[in-house]
């Protein structure tokens, strides 16, 4: 009997959950549904346009092999999506691209056919694929007290390529703060005014990979004459570049020609270029030429701003107290608060319900990482109580039984009960201080702490200064 699509696609199901995990491929394709295949096509019912997005461009890779595995190689993929729930008038079909913004670089095809090197009798401006998320642009990006600066450089650079105020613009953060987003924005809008413009976008890993074929097929000049031919030039995940020696040379010369000739250099990486290590000097040095930047993560008032855009991107409304409690509870990366809104949107499909606080609360019990509590230790306690009583903490060490310094030394003798894993004769020891006298001084403060309020008001603001 022959096998009908519905089972190939499972097949498909169990291929990509062995790459990417069950919890991943329950989340994200647990609500893809197959509902024909025709003319080797196959049509997924999906529940938003975030979805298609999601598999064109993160998971293309390992959707594309596991169909061709499946369903043979010419297989054709087709995405129908209800705008409006259970109205069948509302459906819209789109189709699934031949080659995914991650790969479809004519130049990253290369790598398994033919060398880089433009057609040198071809007089038309050589056919650059810039390798841009079309849906990554300034208008798709949320702009805060947080991230208002670089966002102004971004859109300068972008809206003056060829002026070297900012050249290079070196961007820096932590992972998923936005920094692919901002620059690839920049090549979006340098092809919007200048079509004909060389742009490309690529992250280190891919021009490693690059350079590595390259030497292989000894064809190095030829990728750094590629590279060299560019007029916006956009590297991401620098901090890949240290320790391989090779790669740097190649990266070097690219910059020196580029950045002589006036065009625009941009990179991201995880930190700022005095801290990368496994680096030449003199690439580090021509890092510095231009301006670094910062991007911090978003502060509460703009992860409201994300949530509200994101939300009214995949057409799901969330009320104030919802966004308020994932914007409070969410460590800020705009990873996590897009995986944050998907979950709530998968979840409130698949068990239609409606969005409430339990909901969201359930959705981030599985998406967002607690919160690591602040190591206390002994010395952070005398330092903290010392500056509240504002006595010198060597005093506290002292034979001292001024009263203000007496009151502070039991203050850390409780609050080192409390907050640590410290026993009352460790204590003592570090307190110069018989371990029986460390027990009175905590048995002093609770019995004190039922009326004195002072007391009560000291312990809660050195409390909140040791754990801010």
């Amino acid at each position: 009997m022959k096998e009908d699509y519905k089972s190939k696609w499972s097949k498909c199901i169990g291929i990509i959950t062995d790459n990417i995990g069950e919890q991943k491929a329950k989340t994200w394709f647990g609500v893809a549904r197959p509902i024909r295949f025709v003319d080797k096509k196959l049509t997924l019912q999906i529940p938003s346009r975030f979805f298609y997005e999601k598999y064109e461009d993160e998971f293309y890779g390992i959707l594309s092999s596991s169909l061709r595995k499946v369903f043979g190689e010419d297989v054709l993929l087709e995405y129908e999506i209800e705008i409006v729930g259970r109205d069948k008038d509302s459906k819209v079909r789109i189709a699934g691209t031949k080659q995914s913004p991650a790969i479809k670089n004519k130049y990253l095809r290369s790598m398994q056919s033919v060398s880089p090197v433009p057609d040198e009798s071809d007089t038309k401006s050589p056919d650059f694929d810039p390798q841009l998320n079309e849906s990554l642009t300034f208008e798709n990006y949320c702009v805060g007290a947080s991230n208002k600066l670089p966002y102004t450089i971004a859109e300068y650079i972008a809206n003056n390529p060829w002026k070297n105020n900012f050249n290079p613009f070196f961007l820096y953060g932590d992972v998923g703060v936005g920094k692919t987003h901002l620059i690839q924005a920049i090549g979006i809008r340098v092809k919007e005014g200048h079509p004909r413009a060389k742009v490309s976008f690529v992250t280190l890993r891919q021009f490693q990979q690059l350079y590595q074929h390259a030497t292989i097929k000894k064809e190095v000049p030829h990728f750094i004459n590629w590279f060299q031919q560019m007029d916006v030039l956009l590297i991401d995940d620098l901090q890949e570049l240290s320790h391989k020696e090779g790669t740097t040379d190649a990266m070097f010369a690219i910059f020196n020609h580029l950045h002589q000739n006036g065009k625009a250099l941009i990179f991201t990486c995880d930190r700022p270029p005095v801290e990368l290590d496994g680096l030449a000097d003199r690439l580090i040095d021509r890092f510095k030429w231009g301006i670094t930047e910062q991007l911090q993560t978003p502060d509460y008032e703009l992860r409201k701003k994300i949530l509200e855009f994101k939300a009214s991107k995949n057409g799901l409304e969330l009320t104030q107290p919802v966004i308020e409690l994932i914007a409070e509870q969410s460590t800020g990366s705009i990873r996590e608060l897009e995986g944050i809104v998907m979950g709530i949107l998968t979840r409130s499909i698949t068990l239609n319900c409606p969005i409430t606080l339990e909901l969201a609360q359930a959705v981030m019990k599985h998406t967002v990482r607690p919160k690591a509590k602040k190591q206390i230790n002994f010395e952070m306690i005398v330092e903290a109580t010392a500056e509240f009583y504002k006595i010198n903490p060597d005093s506290i060490f002292s034979k001292s039984r001024q009263r203000e310094i007496a009151d502070a030394r039991q203050v850390i003798m409780y609050l080192s009960n409390k907050l640590t894993n410290l026993s009352s004769p460790v204590i003592g020891q570090k307190l110069n201080r018989a371990h029986t006298t460390v027990l009175h001084g905590i048995s002093a403060v609770e019995d004190r702490l039922t009326y004195a309020k002072d007391l009560r008001e000291a312990l809660s603001a050195i409390e909140n200064d040791l754990k801010s």
